[in-house]
């Protein structure tokens, strides 16, 4: 079944404008089409329709997902009375004791919340831990590797984590000076169906509220969240 996914504003990435009443188009789990709603919707007049506010874009990469979920705890609900409902870090941390009683429930929490935030791909070294990568890839994340080291320097340079020497950050616009610097990859006809919609009318607005404003995730075409 094609799904078309309508916005008022689309940014495709890849260096190309965005689009006013722009709309993907998808087919299980790959972009089939993506340009303005109108287009789309008489090409495929069958197709359901969802539609989101503000802005539709590619889903996007968090760099610091491995030290996210190692080094912070994502309590449950049930224990917001005790621990509160922020991820806890440092001496908050250890206070929790031995990792075997809360590491696999925290990574569970800990990759929804990256899918709450647009995520739909994370980035990871080999030596990352197997079962980490293993949950993420349950919970519908793509997990790509590092950014290779260029030689000569690329033009214009990779985009890297924001938090990059410092702590991590969960939001993966944070510090970025444009949306397509967070983007796991621009949108392609025939490529993997990755979108995230969010509540703000334009790009800037979406970098100065970030991706805490989503409200919807879509990864291979399944859609992993939904806050409204």
């Amino acid at each position: 079944m094609l799904t078309i996914h309508a916005a008022a504003l689309l940014l495709p990435g890849g260096g190309r404008a965005s689009v006013p009443g722009g709309a993907v188009a998808v087919r299980d789990a790959v972009v089939a089409a993506f340009g303005p709603y109108e287009e789309l919707a008489a090409a495929h007049p069958a197709a359901r329709v969802r539609r989101w506010p503000g802005v539709l874009t590619p889903g996007l990469v968090q760099r610091d997902a491995v030290r996210l979920l190692e080094e912070w705890y994502f309590p449950d609900p049930r224990e917001a009375g005790d621990l509160g409902t922020e991820p806890l870090t440092g001496a908050a941390l250890d206070a929790l004791g031995p990792e075997d009683t809360w590491r696999a429930g925290s990574v569970r929490r800990g990759l929804h919340r990256m899918l709450r935030h647009g995520t739909t791909a994370l980035t990871a070294a080999p030596t990352a831990p197997p079962a980490l990568l293993t949950a993420a890839r349950r919970s519908g994340l793509t997990v790509l590797g590092p950014p290779a080291p260029s030689s000569p320097p690329v033009s214009p340079p990779v985009p890297v984590s924001p938090s990059t020497g410092g702590e991590p950050v969960i939001d993966p616009l944070a510090g970025a000076g444009s949306v397509a610097d967070a983007m796991a990859a621009p949108l392609t006809a025939g490529g993997r169906a990755d979108l995230a919609a969010f509540d703000a009318p334009d790009e800037a607005a979406l970098l100065a509220a970030g991706a805490g404003s989503c409200v919807a995730t879509i990864a291979a075409g399944r859609l992993v969240y939904r806050g409204r």
